[in-house]
């Protein structure tokens, strides 16, 4: 599994123009899975996402996890985060785990994130979606399980 993090002032992702997550100060996280991903890749996941050290300490270090600071997490399903690009100028996605297996574990961390942490908001998995966001920094990081 793979995520792409945003450090944000806030961000919001709506569907058919109606807002369906939305956050404060927090971390946007859009999310690939992958074949050959499963619970520990969703376990993995989970941890980094919450204990990756991208918010400012009194210092102005990046020390802080998006628990210590207080932040929201925005979960968005982005299969094109599996695509290879090494070749040509067309993107793959052989590597992209099939829409109903990626569905279940995006779902997994969703449910898992809901447990450990507060706020979580999301998208709607294999819906057009649009994201808005305020990338604060800007900070942005590509985690993989």
């Amino acid at each position: 599994m793979k995520a792409l993090i945003q450090r944000v002032s806030r961000a919001s992702v709506e569907v058919d123009a109606r807002c369906v997550g939305t956050i404060g100060p927090g971390l946007l996280a859009l999310i690939g899975v992958e074949k050959g991903d499963d619970k520990t890749s969703v376990d993995r996941l989970l941890h980094k996402l919450l204990h990756y050290r991208v918010f400012s300490d009194d210092d102005g270090k990046m020390n802080l996890d998006v628990q210590q600071a207080g932040g929201g997490l925005l979960l968005v399903s982005q299969f094109t985060l599996a695509a290879s690009t090494r070749k040509g100028l067309r993107p793959s996605f052989s590597s992209a785990a099939p829409p109903a297996e990626g569905e279940r574990l995006f779902h997994a961390l969703l449910e898992k994130a809901h447990l450990r942490h507060a706020p979580v908001a999301c998208g709607e998995f294999g819906a057009n979606m649009q994201v808005s966001l305020v990338n604060d920094g800007p900070v942005t990081f590509l985690l993989e399980s």
